[in-house]
């Protein structure tokens, strides 16, 4: 069946479609790298599995292949720059890293240590669709950052998420 849709049109729509900014690391013996991503979801959570998708022409997409391991950290706005360090193309990967506090937690991929979560994944499967593979990855561990915040990516632009005021627990 031959589709109708646009490719300008299809991104458009995903433009409206919100949806939270990442940073994906990895190291191994491809060695470090990082990119930032907003093509992340929750797969299922027996086995704790999550899905990330990475265009195949990136640079970072061949060393993913080969270090079979990932972390997903979740950013908060406080985190923009970061993320725009991650998400353009030339920047060595050594000044990428520089910018922030890194830990390792289980894999050996990098986890940003002030992360709202990282997800400290091992890939358990790959599938090509299109222009971009299908990281399916494996919850090896989890570091829960201090504050529940977000920073999602919508219409093109960064938008904060917080608990409302009323929603906050005080002790």
């Amino acid at each position: 069946m031959m589709t109708t849709v646009e490719r300008s049109e299809f991104r458009e729509a995903m433009s409206r479609l919100g949806a939270a900014v990442n940073i994906i690391t990895t190291d191994g013996s491809a060695g470090l790298h990082g990119l930032t991503a907003s093509a992340v979801c929750s797969v299922t959570d027996d086995p704790p599995t999550l899905l990330v998708c990475v265009n195949r022409a990136s640079n970072v997409h061949a060393a993913l292949s080969a270090n079979g391991v990932l972390c997903v950290n979740v950013l908060a706005s406080r985190h923009q720059d970061l993320s725009n360090l991650f998400g353009r193309g030339g920047i060595p990967v050594h000044e990428r890293f520089a910018g922030a506090e890194w830990r390792v937690l289980h894999t050996g991929a990098p986890a940003l240590a002030d992360a709202v979560v990282s997800l400290d994944c091992s890939i358990a499967q790959v599938t090509d669709v299109g222009t971009h593979s299908v990281f399916f990855c494996r919850v090896q561990a989890i570091a829960l950052g201090a504050h529940p915040e977000g920073l999602i990516y919508f219409n093109r632009a960064y938008h904060d998420i917080a608990p409302r005021a009323h929603d906050v627990c005080h002790s």
